[in-house]
């Protein structure tokens, strides 16, 4: 709730469209997670009810970058929507086995975060292109490559295939894009187009 305050007061609003939680799960607390999840089950999801509830928030959902803990917490409570960074993506479809048939059920939106995973599917298969937030490995430079192939023979950068396929659930509501250039950016909504 101090968090929740305190964002309306930096914002200077007394509503919230979308709150978050974020990075529950075992990537970010580990073994500590157990903890950390009783209590946004016990505590923090009723709370977020209740704040919907009463209009102080739209929906709330979680911020993360692994499917298990929204599956997870989606067996206990349901979800309006989820930020999911780099698991529905061209290389990385871990969402689609158990995640998303689950969001479609429940009608859980997703939020894409990601979806060049660290760059790679931006970039392309070049020197020092990183994949899941390292660089990439022989393995996912190939697969890139694969890619790169397809999308070539088909006249569609590879880029723009990324974003089409993060955008080909109809659960997605969104995808998040960072750019830090102009023709980053041109190119992103270039991608939207199609």
């Amino acid at each position: 709730m101090e968090s929740f305050e305190g964002s309306l007061e930096r914002l200077g609003v007394d509503h919230l469209d979308i709150v978050y939680v974020h990075d529950i799960g075992k990537l970010t607390h580990g073994a500590d997670n157990d903890r950390h999840m009783e209590d946004l089950l016990s505590t923090g999801l009723p709370a977020l009810e209740r704040l919907k509830v009463a209009g102080k928030i739209g929906a709330y959902g979680l911020g993360v970058n692994e499917c298990e803990v929204c599956v997870d917490v989606m067996k206990h409570h349901t979800l309006d929507v989820i930020l999911l960074a780099g698991r529905w993506t061209l290389l990385d479809r871990s969402a689609e086995k158990e995640l998303i048939p689950l969001c479609q059920q429940a009608n859980t939106s997703l939020v894409l975060g990601g979806i060049f995973n660290s760059g790679i599917l931006a970039t392309g298969a070049k020197e020092g292109a990183h994949f899941d937030y390292a660089p990439a490995s022989e393995e996912i430079l190939a697969k890139t490559r694969a890619l790169e192939q397809e999308c070539l023979r088909d006249g569609i950068p590879l880029a723009t295939a990324a974003m089409q396929f993060g955008l080909s659930k109809d659960i997605v509501a969104s995808v998040l894009l960072g750019t830090g250039k102009v023709s980053s950016l041109a190119r992103n909504l270039d991608a939207l187009k199609l």
